[in-house]
């Protein structure tokens, strides 16, 4: 993130309950030792992670409240993530397989608990935002956890989230939960028309035109994909209970959405939630994406048949 792109935390737009919430801590000075910030992608929760972490070692009140470039050097060093105190930590390919599912291994979690250990170089606090905290190995959770009990002085962890079941509910319990609610997002409403025109291409083509399509699809347009199915799904749900337009994600589309919905049983529609929730996991374990993809599209159709 440049200097000139940095966004503070009164500038966050969208969440004004989660910035409240952060707001009214740094006023205080009640600033928890964790925090699960839990919202969909597109939320602005890794936003606002780093724009509280920016809170959290600023010299001046000045940068809280503006949107331009940072006033104070915390500020401008977490903007062009070379704050020594300000730790980002993301999912990674595995090493010897650059194409492989992206996750948070046990060496970078000791590795955060050693940093943690030491004292703040430029700022009164250290600051970890661990982004994405649910791609974390399995052995990664007990090993943060320990962390999470005995924390030290003068730190904060930030652990991004999709949903609070997303980690073990012994690391949930030791963070204060901050929530982001969805924000309309128009990438979301194409992939979603993209979804519906491959289902009804190879519902009208067959198979043949599924393998053509899928050829081309690598594991970030699959994850795209797996996500816009399951938020299409939600939104047939809806429109078979009968539900107001304005609660579908892609409302634009309602009148398409509410013909397929007519194909499609309930208990068929909740089986192929579960379904596309099964192939989303499967796809952070490292399952092939083309593989994933073919498979939740031809139990949609099996399940609309």
């Amino acid at each position: 993130m440049a200097p000139d792109a940095f966004v503070s935390l009164a500038a966050l737009l969208g969440q004004p309950h989660a910035v409240e919430l952060l707001q009214r801590a740094l006023g205080s000075e009640r600033v928890a030792h964790a925090y699960a910030f839990v919202g969909p992608p597109g939320s602005g929760r890794t936003t606002a992670a780093l724009a509280f972490a920016a809170a959290l070692v600023c010299e001046t009140r000045e940068c809280r409240g503006g949107s331009g470039a940072p006033r104070c050097r915390q500020c401008a060093r977490v903007a062009t993530r070379q704050h020594p105190d300000v730790h980002l930590i993301v999912p990674t390919p595995p090493p010897r397989n650059p194409k492989g599912a992206p996750v948070i291994r046990i060496a970078e979690i000791r590795g955060l608990e050693h940093a943690a250990g030491l004292k703040p170089f430029m700022a009164r606090r250290k600051v970890f935002v661990i982004d994405e905290a649910h791609r974390m190995t399995e052995d990664a959770p007990e090993a943060f956890l320990k962390t999470l009990e005995e924390p030290p002085d003068q730190t904060v962890m930030i652990l991004v989230l999709p949903r609070v079941r997303a980690v073990p509910a012994t690391v949930l319990s030791r963070c204060q939960v901050v929530r982001f609610a969805a924000r309309p997002d128009p990438r979301l409403a194409e992939d979603m028309a993209e979804a519906l025109e491959l289902l009804a291409e190879v519902r009208g083509k067959g198979a043949e035109a599924l393998f053509r399509r899928s050829q081309s699809v690598d594991r970030e347009r699959a994850e795209a994909l797996l996500d816009a199915y399951f938020h299409l799904l939600r939104d047939l749900l809806l429109a078979r209970a009968g539900a107001p337009v304005t609660l579908l994600v892609n409302a634009g589309r309602a009148e398409v959405i509410a013909r397929e919905a007519e194909v499609w049983h309930p208990d068929d529609l909740l089986a192929a939630l579960a379904d596309c929730r099964q192939a989303r996991l499967a796809l952070i374990n490292n399952v092939t994406p083309r593989l994933t993809v073919e498979l939740v599209v031809s139990r949609l159709l099996a399940g609309a048949a």
